[in-house]
C-alpha cells in the first residue's frame, strides 16, 4: 500500500487499536478459552501493517498481485480474524462471537480454504514462518518465469511477504533452519515482525530462552532492527517508529528482515499483563471489565464497535482498491509486451498442464532391472522439459534422491558459471538446495505452493520423513499439491543399517488423512505415480527403491491395465491367473512386488490359479467405486497375501481373517540388500508358504 512521507497516526487510530483489544477479549471471553493477550499487545502493530503497509485488496483476496501475511503464532488467530473482519474480507461480528466453536469460519488457529484472507494454515509454531520463507522464494521464483528482465520495484510479479513470529515461533527448529535458508537466499522480499513479549504458556521465557534473537538472525545474514514499546517512561506503544522500521525493512532488497517488538503482552488489562495466563486463558469477566475501564469502554457492553471505527478501517478497501487498478495497469502492459509469458500465465494460474505435456515421459522395455528412483529421474527431466513451473531439489541428497534438473540452474541470489564442483546459478534457478533441513524442506514446499503458479517437489531418504512430519501433515491438511521424493525406501538400501532403514514408515505415512503414499513396483510405475500426482490435487510421496529391479511386462503377465492406468486407480491386477478365476490374491507393492510375480509361478506350476495384484497407492484404490475394487480384489477370494518388507498393520484389512502378510515387524541391519531380504524371510518361498497357509486356512473355515 502506497505510503505517505508525512506518517499520521490519528486517535481514531488509536480507538480502533483499543477495539480490536476489546473484541479479541470479548471472543475469548464469550467461548471461555483461547489465547487473548497476544491479540491485545500486537494490536497497534496488526493494524499498522494492515491499513499502511499490506498491498491488498479486501474485494479480491486472490489477487496474484497482493502482498502476502502469513500469522506464524497461530495461536493468535484474533490478530488475524479481527482484522480481515475490520478490512472487509466478509467476516462479520457474529463471526468473531462464533470464535471457535463448531461450524464457524473463526476456529481456533487459522485455516487455509476455510476462511477467506487466510494464507496458511498455522497452528504449530514455527510452520508459518517457515512457509513464509517458501512464498519469498516463490515469489522470486514466479518473476523469473513471467517477468524476468523487469527492474527492480517495476515488475507486476514484485510483491512483499509479511510474518508475525512469536518467541515460540522462534524457539522452533525449524524456523532457525528456515531462516538460514532464507539469509543464504537473500530475500529480500521477506519482513518479519517478532513479537518479543518474554511470555509463553509456562510465564517468563527466561527459563528456557535467553538468546540474543537479533544476533542470531544477523549471523543468518538478516537485515535487524529493534523497536522498543518498554520505555523508560513506561509502556509507550511508539507506532511511528514501528512503521520507519517496516518502511526500512521493505527498502532492504539484498536481505530479508526480522523486526523485533518489545511489547507487554495483555496491554493494558491491569492484573492479566505480563502473565503465562493472559497467554492462553479467558482473562475473567472481571479483568474483562476492568481493561475495558482502562480503555474508556462501557463494561457491561460486549462486542462493541463505534460505526466511526468500522468505517475508518474499511477505508482499507478503497485504498486496496486503487492499488489493485494502478496494478492492472502495469499488469495489461506486461501482458502486451509478453504475449507468450502472459499465456503461459493464464494456463500455469489456472493449474492446467500444457498439452501433450505427457507425451514424452520415460517408459522402460521389461527385462531390463532398474532402481525407480532412477526412472523417476528420468520422469524429471522430462517433466520439466514441459513445465517450466516445476521446480525442486534435495536436501542435501540430489545425487542420491536423483532430483536434480539437468541443464537447470540452481536458485541462489546471484548469477555464477558452471563450475566443475558446483553447477551454475540463478535468482530465477529451478533447482533447490535446502541443506540438511528436511522439516524446512517440508514448510517452505508449503509456502511456495500456498504462493500459487508453481509446482515444487523435494527429495529425501525416506527414513527421513521423521523430520518432516509436522509439515508433511499441515499439507495434508490444506490439501496442496506437494510431491516429496523419498528415495532409499525399505531395508533394500542395504548396508547403511537400521538407522536408515525404514520399516514403521509405510504404516505411519499412510495413517496421515489427505496424503498419497506411492511405492511403485518398477520403473513404469514410477513413471506413471509422477503423472497421477501431477494431475491430483493433495500431497503425494513417492517412496522409491535404491537397489534396481525387474521391469514388469504386462502383456506376458496377463495385467488388466497399463501402468499409467493401474497407478491412477491405486491398485490393479498386474498378473492374473492362468484361469482368470484365482483361487488365491497376492498383494505386493514397491520391491517387493517381483517377490509376489515369482511366488505366482511356483503356486500356477502346482495347478492354483494365483492372481497377483500391485497396489502402489493404498489411498488411491481406496477413492475406487466398489465395482472396481471388487474387479481387483473379489470378496469370494478368502485366500489372500500381502507382502511389504515394513510392518504389516495396513494390510490386515485387505487380507482378511484367512489371509497371510509376509513383512517385517523388527528393525533391519547392514549386509546386502539380497542378504537382508533373505536373513528376513522376505522372500518368493516366503509369499508361496504364505499363500499355501491362507488356502489351507480357508478350507478349515469353510469345513466348520
Amino acid at each position: 500500500m502506497s505510503t505517505p512521507s508525512a506518517f499520521e497516526w490519528t486517535e481514531l487510530d488509536k480507538r480502533t487499536v483499543d477495539t480490536i483489544r476489546v473484541l479479541a477479549m470479548d471472543a475469548v471471553q464469550k467461548v471461555g478459552n483461547g489465547h487473548p493477550g497476544t491479540a491485545m499487545s500486537l494490536a497497534p502493530a496488526a493494524f499498522l501493517l494492515f491499513q499502511k503497509h499490506l498491498r491488498h485488496d479486501p474485494a479480491d483476496p486472490k489477487w496474484v498481485g497482493r502482498d502476502r501475511f502469513v500469522l506464524s503464532p497461530g495461536h493468535s488467530s484474533l490478530t488475524l480474524y479481527i482484522e480481515l473482519y475490520l478490512s472487509g474480507y466478509g467476516l462479520t461480528l457474529d463471526d468473531l462471537k462464533s470464535f471457535r466453536t463448531w461450524g464457524s469460519l473463526t476456529p481456533g488457529h487459522p485455516e487455509h480454504g476455510h476462511t477467506v484472507g487466510v494464507e496458511t494454515t498455522t497452528g504449530p509454531l514455527g510452520q508459518g514462518l517457515s512457509n513464509a520463507v517458501g512464498m519469498a522464494m516463490a515469489a522470486r521464483y514466479e518473476r523469473g518465469l513471467f517477468d524476468p528482465d523487469a527492474a527492480p520495484g517495476t515488475s507486476p510479479f514484485d510483491h512483499h511477504i509479511y510474518a508475525f513470529a512469536s518467541d515460540g515461533d522462534l524457539e522452533e527448529g525449524v524456523t532457525s533452519e528456515a531462516s538460514s535458508i532464507a539469509g543464504t537466499q537473500k530475500l529480500g522480499n521477506l519482513v518479519v515482525i517478532y513479537d518479543d513479549n518474554h511470555i509463553s504458556i509456562e510465564g517468563d521465557t527466561k527459563v528456557a530462552f535467553t538468546e540474543d534473537v537479533l544476533k542470531r538472525y544477523e549471523a543468518y545474514g538478516w537485515h535487524t532492527q529493534a523497536v522498543e514499546f518498554i520505555t523508560p517512561n513506561g509502556y509507550v506503544e511508539d507506532v511511528e517508529a514501528l512503521h520507519r522500521a517496516i518502511l526500512a525493512a521493505e527498502a532492504e532488497t539484498d536481505r530479508p528482515s526480522i523486526i523485533r517488538l518489545r511489547t507487554i503482552i495483555a496491554w493494558p488489562a491491569p492484573d492479566a499483563q505480563n502473565t503465562g495466563k493472559a497467554h492462553g486463558s479467558a482473562l475473567g469477566e472481571a479483568e474483562v471489565a476492568a481493561t475495558k475501564v482502562v480503555l474508556g469502554f462501557d463494561p457491561e457492553k460486549h462486542f462493541d464497535i463505534a460505526d466511526e471505527v468500522l468505517e475508518h478501517a474499511r477505508r482499507v478497501g478503497a485504498r486496496g482498491k486503487a492499488a489493485h487498478t494502478e496494478w492492472e495497469t502495469t499488469f495489461e502492459a506486461w501482458r502486451a509486451a509478453n504475449p507468450q509469458r502472459a499465456a503461459e500465465f493464464d494456463r500455469i494460474s489456472r493449474r492446467e498442464l500444457p498439452a501433450g505435456w505427457d507425451e514424452k515421459l520415460p517408459a522402460f522395455p521389461a527385462g531390463k532391472d532398474l532402481s525407480t528412483r532412477k526412472a523417476s529421474e528420468a520422469a524429471i527431466q522430462a517433466i520439466a522439459e514441459q513445465l517450466p513451473e516445476f521446480w525442486g531439489g534435495s536436501a542435501d541428497l540430489a545425487e542420491s534422491n536423483n532430483t536434480t534438473i539437468k541443464g537447470g540452474l540452481s536458485f541462489l541470489p546471484s548469477y555464477h558459471e558452471e563450475t566443475p564442483e558446483f553447477g551454475g546459478s540463478s535468482p530465477y534457478g529451478r533447482i533447490l538446495h535446502f541443506g540438511i533441513r528436511e522439516h524446512a524442506m517440508g514448510s517452505i514446499l508449503n509456502g511456495i505452493t500456498l504462493h500459487g503458479n508453481t509446482r515444487p517437489f523435494g527429495g529425501t531418504f525416506l527414513i527421513f520423513s521423521d523430520y518432516m512430519r509436522p509439515a508433511v501433515r499441515l499439507a495434508s491438511l490444506m490439501h496442496l499439491p506437494v510431491t516429496y521424493v523419498w528415495t532409499h525406501d525399505s531395508v533394500g538400501l542395504g548396508e547403511d543399517g537400521p538407522t536408515h532403514q525404514p520399516v514403521e514408515h509405510y504404516a505411519a505415512l499412510r495413517a496421515i488423512p489427505g496424503l498419497s503414499f506411492v511405492r511403485p513396483a518398477d520403473a513404469n510405475e514410477a513413471v506413471a505415480a509422477w503423472k497421477a500426482a501431477l494431475e491430483q490435487d493433495g500431497p503425494v510421496g513417492l517412496a522409491l527403491t535404491r537397489q534396481n529391479i525387474p521391469v514388469f511386462d504386462h502383456e506376458a503377465l496377463g495385467a488388466a491395465l497399463s501402468a499409467q492406468q493401474g497407478v491412477k486407480r491405486g491398485g490393479y491386477v498386474l498378473a492374473e491367473a492362468s484361469d482368470g478365476a484365482p483361487k488365491v490374491i497376492l498383494i505386493g507393492t514397491g520391491s517387493e512386488a517381483q517377490l509376489a510375480v515369482a511366488a505366482r509361478e511356483k503356486l500356477e506350476e502346482s495347478g492354483i490359479p494365483t492372481r497377483v495384484v500391485s497396489m502402489p497407492c493404498v489411498e488411491w484404490f481406496d477413492a475406487q467405486d466398489d465395482e472396481y475394487k471388487e474387479s481387483v480384489l473379489p470378496k469370494a477370494v478368502k485366500a489372500r497375501v500381502s507382502v511389504e518388507a515394513g510392518v504389516a498393520q495396513p494390510w490386515y484389512r485387505f487380507v482378511g481373517d484367512a489371509g497371510r502378510t509376509v513383512s517385517l515387524e523388527h528393525y533391519g541391519a547392514s549386509a546386502d540388500y539380497k542378504t537382508i531380504f533373505r536373513e528376513f524371510g522376505i522372500t518368493a518361498e516366503a509369499v508361496e508358504a504364505a499363500a499355501r497357509e491362507s488356502l489351507t486356512a480357508v478350507q478349515a473355515t469353510a469345513s466348520h
